[in-house]
């Protein structure tokens, strides 16, 4: 049973920086490409950034491009996410994922099917 677990949710001012973690566990972590999404209400689900099985790989959307920063480790068999100079629009809850098949490039959103329970992160005034 694979199970992600989101930490580091919460609320920043605009400009403001938040990092994110996300433990896994129940699967070899190591071979999978990791990735992290957000949804915001009444929205679909959306793709923000992914990493390969080796980390050799990142894949950002175009919105936080410049702006966030994914990362794993190995041996802690965890997966971050840095976020920098936050926007309003960049609050949603964010959900971590792993993908479906081991050895992948986390290249395309259609291809994650584990996911966290998700953790909510708030950017205003």
């Amino acid at each position: 049973q694979v199970q992600l677990v989101e930490s580091g949710g919460g609320s920043v001012q605009p400009g403001g920086s938040l990092t994110l973690s996300c433990g896994a566990s129940g699967l070899s972590f190591s071979r999978y490409a990791m990735g992290w999404f957000r949804q915001t209400p009444g929205e679909e689900r959306k793709f923000v950034a992914s990493i390969a099985w080796n980390g050799l790989r990142t894949y950002y959307a175009d919105s936080v491009k410049g702006r966030f920063t994914i990362s794993r480790d190995n041996v802690k068999k965890t997966v971050f996410l840095q976020m920098n100079d936050l926007k309003v629009e960049d609050t949603a809850v964010y959900y971590c994922a792993a993908e479906r098949i081991p050895f992948g490039l986390g290249d395309r959103s259609s291809n994650f099917n584990s996911w966290g329970q998700g953790t909510q992160i708030t950017v205003s005034s």
